[in-house]
């Protein structure tokens, strides 16, 4: 099915396909390839995994005891990802690796977080990434040098994303307030910043959609909002269950037209931005959905709490199996 097709219907149908309920602990984030047709996952059980979402299989796993596995996100690369640590960041430093998942290395370690890494993104253009942290620091990276290539210092829990042209990145700080960098020069500062008014809860996640026209802002106390991404207006706004100690994620559809979220009471809710009208709502089967992201090149999204499930149109009702029937691929543990 194509994405030009999405349309209520098809986001109403939406259902589990695939069931993956082998993780030994919360999954603290996901992402998917820009282009391959593959998902990365980090847990809490300190593994890394790699599937092939066309296929709902699992091809590989492995294990980084030493610094633990929070944030991750896909190079350009599809076997390279960035992974943040959880663990030794006082004695090591080591808050941030350049990790192969082809032959299991670590490619480069970048150093300079002082606290936990809550934000991480790639540029969708070139070699630069970021990274927000607890620390109250924005650094920028390239993964060719192990230097930080610039600091922004700010109040609260720091969230980054870029636009996915890469010419814009947006960094949500304390009080509500969304600044915009031009990614070639943010050491000019700020070209614009937005106010999400009357709501003061830190922002813990940003996304820009495909035509960058829009902003998706999700709180720390489960308020979604859809900004223009030009002019900073409200387009509209939605609550969700509280979960406490637990984050949700949203996302937008490919299309830009819908917008999906878990929430504190295990459900799912899809909303369309045009009418502002909740077009869908599911059971999660999984309790709170911490990650969600709606795959870039096809009609599917990805929802894992301490379980991973991939959800898909279904017009036939046919129960969903659980993805551990065949052999697992080899399981390598990284030394460093």
């Amino acid at each position: 099915m194509s994405l030009t097709e999405l349309d209520d219907d098809t986001v109403r149908s939406m259902a589990i396909g695939a069931v993956f309920p082998d993780f030994g602990g919360k999954i603290n984030s996901i992402d998917f390839h820009r282009k391959d047709d593959i998902l990365v996952t980090a847990s809490e059980d300190d593994s890394v995994r790699l599937y092939d979402i066309a296929n709902a299989k699992l091809l590989k796993t492995t294990y980084h005891k030493k610094h633990g596995a929070d944030r991750i996100c896909f190079t350009h690369h599809p076997s390279s990802v960035i992974c943040s640590s959880k663990y030794n960041l006082d004695s090591t430093g080591e808050s941030l690796r350049y990790l192969s998942m082809y032959d299991n290395r670590c490619l480069r370690y970048f150093k300079g977080h002082k606290d936990r890494i809550v934000s991480l993104c790639m540029s969708p253009v070139n070699d630069s990434f970021m990274s927000g942290s607890l620390d109250h620091s924005v650094r920028i990276w390239d993964l060719r040098v192990n230097a930080c290539q610039g600091i922004l210092h700010l109040r609260g829990r720091p969230t980054v994303a870029y636009d996915q042209q890469g010419l814009v990145f947006a960094v949500a700080m304390e009080g509500g307030a969304i600044k915009l960098f031009d990614s070639r020069s943010h050491d000019k500062g700020p070209f614009d910043t937005f106010l999400v008014g009357g709501d003061t809860a830190e922002v813990c996640d940003i996304k820009f959609s495909n035509d960058g026209k829009s902003m998706l802002l999700t709180t720390t106390n489960n308020n979604i909002y859809v900004l223009d991404a030009y002019g900073g207006e409200k387009r509209c706004g939605y609550s969700l269950e509280p979960s406490p100690n637990t984050n949700i994620e949203a996302t937008f559809t490919p299309d830009g037209q819908y917008v999906v979220s878990g929430s504190g009471d295990g459900t799912l809710h899809a909303w369309s931005i045009n009418t502002r009208n909740e077009v869908a709502n599911w059971n999660s089967n999984i309790g709170v959905t911490s990650c969600l992201k709606w795959a870039p090149r096809r009609v599917m999204f990805a929802a894992a709490s301490s379980v991973l499930t991939f959800w898909i149109p279904n017009t036939s009702n046919v129960e969903p199996r659980p993805m551990d029937t065949e052999p697992a691929p080899p399981i390598e543990h990284l030394s460093q």
